[in-house]
């Protein structure tokens, strides 16, 4: 189990405020190889470090932080890198996976914390059990929310994401080009948060097809396939206030770099091509989201990938955005399969 480590080390304590957005938890930055990464950090106790995805921010875990510190434990949610106040190295490789999962190791480090338990939805997800796989000595545990983990291997992916857009683009294909979907994005930001978040939510996206905006016909625009209408229920125009203005401050490019690198982590992870995450791990998922039944093979496969696995749970009727969607039931699973690990 993670050491208790309730003081931070006077590194980490460098330009520590309060939050205003959330009462009790305090801002940080904290320095590693690649720069700086955002914390915002709540509670005292066991470390769980928590690792947002794509297009959000630290913020998208504003309902774990309290219910984490209530329950005992350091709860910290960074900024990745390319996000919010985080560093935004220019270079694309600059967010390849082995630099995210150096940045979390080493935020870790600078927490003054021996270990700690990972928690990732999205692309936060994929990091977090990569953390797990390449430094279990740090990370010993995992829960992963949303998208199932895969071993690294299996085709080169950008061929597969080919494959899978058939006449059609697949959205990863789509956000390869620098400056491609930048343009389709930056315009109107706020717009495009608005219908990625409203389509990929359960109570708001079409019942019949949960999976038709992550693929853009010749010529068209991502955006050409969002929903119109009311905001799902759990986001707030207070909510849209943060995360439009993160990323109006700091353009989309380094969010959108993660998907720059997949090749370059097929390729750096190559003597991990196949290899299951060892540690104690949980996965979350909604029965609407596409990530959970484009892979249901890849769940299906955790005796194997996730040997230390204590549960997979679908949350029936629940989307992609779940720990925002959910959050009394994402918590709830939380601190239980947390307390287990005491």
């Amino acid at each position: 189990m993670p050491e208790h480590t309730p003081v931070p080390t006077p590194s980490a304590d460098r330009a520590a405020r309060p939050s205003t957005l959330l009462p009790g938890a305090v801002h940080r930055l904290v320095e590693v190889p690649g720069g700086r990464i955002h914390c915002v950090e709540q509670g005292t106790g066991p470390l769980v470090l928590l690792v947002h995805g794509f297009p959000e921010s630290w913020y998208s875990w504003r309902h774990q932080l309290p219910a984490l510190a209530a329950a005992g434990y350091r709860a910290v949610a960074i900024d990745v890198r390319g996000y919010g106040r985080s560093s935004k190295p220019v270079a694309v490789d600059a967010y390849r996976m082995l630099a995210h999962v150096a940045d979390n190791t080493a935020v870790v480090r600078a927490l003054g914390a021996e270990t700690a338990i990972v928690v990732g939805h999205d692309w936060g997800s994929p990091i977090a059990a990569h953390s797990a796989l390449l430094r279990p000595d740090v990370f010993t545990a995992a829960a992963l929310l949303s998208v199932p983990y895969a071993p690294p291997g299996g085709p080169r992916p950008t061929d597969a994401f080919t494959r899978i857009g058939g006449d059609e683009e697949f959205y990863v294909s789509y956000f390869q080009t620098p400056g491609r979907a930048e343009a389709e994005i930056e315009p109107d930001v706020r717009g495009w948060l608005t219908g990625l978040y409203t389509g990929l939510s359960g109570d708001t996206l079409a019942p019949a097809d949960h999976s038709g905006l992550f693929f853009v016909p010749k010529g068209a625009r991502m955006a050409d396939r969002f929903p119109t209408g009311r905001l799902p229920g759990w986001l707030e125009e207070r909510d849209l206030d943060v995360y439009s203005a993160e990323f109006e401050r700091t353009g989309l490019t380094g969010a959108l770099n993660r998907y720059r690198n997949v090749d370059r982590d097929w390729e750096d992870l190559t003597a991990w091509h196949g290899a299951s995450v060892a540690q104690p791990s949980l996965f979350i998922g909604g029965t609407l989201d596409a990530s959970t039944t484009w892979m249901s093979d890849a769940i299906d496969a955790y005796p194997r990938t996730l040997p230390g696995l204590s549960a997979a749970h679908l949350l029936e009727g629940c989307g992609h955005w779940i720990q925002q969607e959910r959050p009394a039931e994402v918590n709830t699973l939380l601190t239980d399969w947390l307390h287990d690990r005491r």
